[in-house]
């Protein structure tokens, strides 16, 4: 890999914003020894042992009191001497803390900064270390569990088995390549395609774990739509099991999308409540039914209700010819405890349909279970690496390029360049082939002081 930075010495405060009981301000750069005794007024601090002393400034002031670790290089978190000094989290004082540590030569970090030093310095893949940002941003117990997972190193190990296996059949294919009159004959004799076809099969179930992993980070969309008071706020309410949304009789009550963030069996679930849709004359009302389609082009799944009393009326019927053919709608029939229907699951017309009452909760666990069965969750987190887009991306191209060599196997040469391009796919999600400006992109996003 190419790319290259100028090592310098570097500081954040790693603690979140704000007052706490303590708060880190992390350091790391090369030789660092004489920056921890400066800091902390001559003090030798023994690697890897907490220090506890006062924090000087420059004019022999003490600063603050607390721990000093010191964390020799190669041996630590980015490869580089690093020091962190654990003092009183007020932010007064951090910010004191981290001016000292300019003054003594290190200059601010930028986002990510600590763990890119860490994937430069072969601590981590890049896989690895996105699983840092997934780790801190985790909306779930189960997002946290399977981010860990990606951390120590499982995504990483599936996908270098995967390469090994590629690498070892490129080396059998392009070594007939030297005797083209016998290579036909020569890659039969060595199973070629069986090995192919059983690293297609490997490739096919991490692709099946990565979906899953990237479910439980990501999430999924669900757009709410239909008339006004059909019972749209009372279901987002009864699915987040608080009163996000304000319900009343009165039609037209929600003039703006509410959004909500809650988790079903460890998956994010991202619901947008909407205006009702209807003509209107009523400027606020139409800027929110506006808002309204804006947020069904960005849904993933749209869940279409109906008072239950009044079934599919041609008002509903306009709002589904609207909807975008891509997306995957469920009919609600909403106000079951009041037409007296049948609570529970159904089909109609190609589609799921759920009867409910958003007003007791009745039938609102069926919905939540054919959300899930609708994202293709299994439910299972067990096992499960947390990936994210470009892992999937990264995953299909490498299935394709083995599907191809396998349709042209007995062509050599191309065999052997999609088995490379396949190997290639593959790296980039390790970090070993991936183009310098995604780097940046990746690691701008990090908080600062990671």
């Amino acid at each position: 890999m190419s790319f290259s930075y100028t090592p310098s010495t570097i500081c954040a405060i790693a603690t979140a914003p704000g007052r706490g009981g303590v708060g880190v301000v992390r350091v790391s750069g090369r030789d660092l020894l004489p920056f921890a005794q400066a800091i902390s007024g001559g003090k030798t601090p023994k690697p890897r042992y907490a220090t506890y002393t006062d924090f000087y400034a420059a004019d022999g002031s003490a600063i603050d009191n607390g721990l000093l670790l010191y964390f020799p290089g190669p041996n630590s978190f980015t490869g580089e001497d690093v020091i962190e000094l654990q003092g009183h989290g007020g932010p007064v004082v951090m910010k004191m803390l981290v001016s000292r540590c300019l003054q003594l030569g290190a200059r601010l970090a930028e986002p990510g900064e600590f763990t890119k030093r860490a994937f430069l310095n072969d601590k981590l893949d890049l896989a690895q270390a996105e699983s840092v940002a997934d780790l801190i941003d985790a909306a779930s117990e189960s997002a946290a569990k399977s981010a860990l997972k990606s951390l120590k190193g499982a995504f990483s190990h599936e996908i270098h088995t995967l390469v090994d296996e590629l690498i070892n059949l490129r080396m059998l294919v392009e070594a007939t390549l030297d005797f083209p009159e016998e290579d036909i004959d020569f890659l039969e004799k060595a199973d070629a395609v069986g090995r192919l076809r059983r690293l297609r099969g490997q490739l096919q179930k991490v692709q099946a774990t990565a979906k899953q992993g990237a479910l439980l980070r990501e999430g999924m969309h669900v757009v709410l739509v239909g008339q006004p008071n059909v019972g749209k706020s009372s279901l987002m309410n009864a699915l987040a099991g608080d009163d996000i949304a304000i319900v009343t009789d009165i039609a037209g009550t929600t003039r703006d999308t509410v959004r909500e963030e809650i988790v079903i069996d460890g998956v994010p679930v991202h619901i947008i409540d909407t205006a009702g849709l209807r003509d209107t004359n009523d400027v606020v009302e139409k800027i929110g039914i506006e808002r309204t389609w804006q947020a069904v082009e960005r849904a993933d799944v749209a869940l279409v209700l109906a008072d239950s009393r009044d079934g599919l009326v041609p008002e509903v019927h306009a709002i589904l010819a609207k909807l975008p053919p891509r997306l995957p709608r469920v009919h609600v029939f909403n106000k079951v405890d009041l037409s007296g229907g049948q609570v529970g699951r159904s089909e109609q017309d190609g589609h799921p349909v759920v009867h409910l009452s958003a007003r007791t909760h009745a039938g609102v666990d069926d919905l939540r279970a054919l959300l899930l069965e609708m994202i293709g969750y299994s439910g299972d987190s067990e096992g499960v690496f947390l990936a994210r887009e470009r892992h999937l991306d990264a995953i299909a191209r490498a299935a394709d390029h083995l599907g191809l060599a396998e349709a042209d196997w007995q062509m050599v040469e191309i065999f052997a360049e999609e088995l490379r391009m396949a190997q290639n796919s593959l790296s980039e999600i390790t970090g070993k082939f991936t183009p310098d400006d995604l780097l940046g992109v990746i690691f701008s996003r990090f908080c600062i002081g990671k």
